[in-house]
């Protein structure tokens, strides 16, 4: 019988990539009912992130690329969900 093992499809694109480790890191979330991602203002996060960035950056980008792309990706993620109503966006 033939198997097959699931496996992650890869991250195209480099904003792709920084937000799976901000994700990975606490530092983000995805709103449950419109899908926008919102930033979690947690400084312990977003210094994991950062270090995910410096230790594993993608092939072809030095650590510090990879860190500026982490936080210009965080820098254009806001802390609420445009779409929510004020006060149903409350983590």
């Amino acid at each position: 019988m033939l198997m097959t093992t699931e496996r992650r499809s890869a991250t195209r694109t480099l904003r792709g990539w920084a937000i799976h480790v901000l994700q990975e890191a606490g530092a983000i979330h995805e709103c449950e009912e419109h899908g926008w991602a919102k930033d979690l203002a947690d400084p312990h996060a977003r210094e994991h992130a950062l270090d995910i960035a410096r230790q594993e950056p993608p092939t072809g980008l030095s650590p510090e690329q990879a860190v500026a792309e982490v936080c210009e990706v965080l820098d254009s993620i806001g802390e609420t969900c445009p779409e929510c109503l004020p006060g149903d966006d409350l983590v």
